[in-house]
């Protein structure tokens, strides 16, 4: 048998779900582990109150031709999920032409053979951690069912669903009079049902949540995290990162591991990396149930809105929306309305709409391909885990298991394709 590696001093920026999620991982094998937050606590911005949903089954990248054929009439009009405002950055217009280039099948069905992989590593390490150490988020399993509205849509779900199943995905395209059988709560929006996509393994929980019960889990192990205090640098000697330089003083360590989501491209050109991430803004609300016979227990995605839902207990999370507009986290109100809307047409008498609907935004970290970065990046002991874009909450504990080999100088070959390039 090998003698197991030396345990090290590893400084990880960043607590929303991505790096709590590392932080566990490496400091339940042994590791010494601090954490480097700027926010007065974890998962307070991207994290915060996404979406909800663990989709392991549904990681198509945003870049597909189809996007890419809607993208003027999605542009032009002004109730679109997806909205784009130049901003003059040349991050952005290089991000932009990026994306518009992977929007080829090929590329599509490489990046879905990719994300599946991760997505059932991440599937499972969750699982196992969730049972091991009794790690409560409001988790439920209800399944996924991905709604369409015509049948040219539908069409090419069938495809997509043919795809997947060659790589291990569990699904099966139904027609209208199923998916209300599966979710009677949709019978209110019967007439936008064409038919779905149905996924019984896929789960729904508070990000948000998890990100807390996961640094609680670090400190126990010993860890140390740092909130209110900011990564801006690092110091670096004879090819090597020794200590994160911060708004507070350095902090030496042995590896550093960049996982700070939609200030990981500024915080890497201070570290002389060009990181293709940029952040894709979304929006949430969450209302109290009120009538749980008319509120949905899937977990629904209605591709004609474009809008998610997820069940929290007696709460109904609504998001949406994917904006390219900078780094302004102001919540547009029209949107928020919208969101409202939505639930109460998809869900007549579900959910009490004059409560507080918790109105949210937050910036994915995305790259144009929507393949994440994990792995070295220009120094061997800078190991990057950033850019899981809108499937943060899904591939968080799949991607900290990829950074905890490559300490382990095991690198995987999920991992492979997420490697940094420059």
């Amino acid at each position: 048998m090998g003698v197991p590696p030396k345990p090290k001093h590893v400084c990880i920026i960043g607590a929303g779900i991505v790096g709590s999620a590392t932080a566990y991982l490496l400091a339940q094998v042994g590791h010494c582990v601090t954490v480097l937050e700027a926010q007065a606590g974890p998962g307070q911005l991207t994290s915060f109150a996404n979406g909800a949903q663990l989709s392991y089954s549904y990681v198509e990248p945003l870049a597909t031709p189809a996007t890419l054929r809607k993208l003027p009439s999605m542009m032009l009009d002004p109730d679109s999920p997806l909205r784009f405002r130049f901003t003059g950055e040349w991050a952005q217009m290089t991000w932009g032409l990026q994306f518009m280039r992977a929007c080829r099948q090929a590329q599509v069905e490489y990046v879905t053979r990719a994300l599946l992989g991760l997505s059932f590593l991440s599937r499972d390490e969750l699982n196992s951690a969730r049972l091991a150490d009794d790690l409560q988020f409001e988790y439920e399993e209800p399944g996924k069912l991905v709604v369409y509205d015509s049948e040219d849509g539908l069409l090419r779900a069938r495809r997509q669903v043919a795809f997947q199943r060659q790589l291990g995905c569990e699904q099966e395209v139904i027609g209208a009079a199923e998916c209300l059988a599966r979710e009677p709560a949709l019978a209110a929006y019967a007439q936008h049902v064409c038919g779905g996509v149905w996924t019984p393994g896929d789960a729904v929980g508070n990000a948000h949540l998890l990100s807390r019960t996961l640094m609680a889990r670090v400190q126990t192990m010993g860890g140390t995290v740092h909130y209110t205090r900011s990564a801006i640098g690092l110091r670096t000697e004879a090819g090597r990162v020794r200590a994160v330089i911060t708004d507070q003083g350095e902090v030496a360590a042995d590896v550093v591991v960049l996982a700070n989501g939609p200030d990981s491209a500024a915080l890497g050109r201070a570290m002389g990396l060009r990181l293709p991430i940029y952040p894709v803004k979304g929006y949430s609300v969450t209302l109290p149930v009120s009538n749980p016979s008319r509120a949905p227990t899937a977990s629904i995605t209605d591709l004609r809105r474009k809008t998610v839902y997820g069940r929290l207990g007696s709460q109904l999370r609504i998001a949406g929306m994917a904006e390219l507009v900078g780094h302004n986290l102001t919540i547009d109100q029209a949107r928020i309305a919208f969101l409202v809307r939505c639930a109460h047409e998809t869900f007549p008498g579900a959910c009490d709409l004059l409560a507080d609907p918790q109105p949210w935004a937050g910036l994915r970290p995305a790259t144009p391909t929507s393949m994440p970065l994990i792995g070295p990046a220009r120094y061997p002991n800078l190991l990057l885990n950033v850019g899981q874009g809108s499937l943060g909450f899904t591939l968080a504990m799949g991607s900290a298991r990829l950074i905890e080999r490559q300490l382990a100088g095991q690198p995987s070959a999920v991992g492979a394709p997420f490697a940094y390039r420059t």
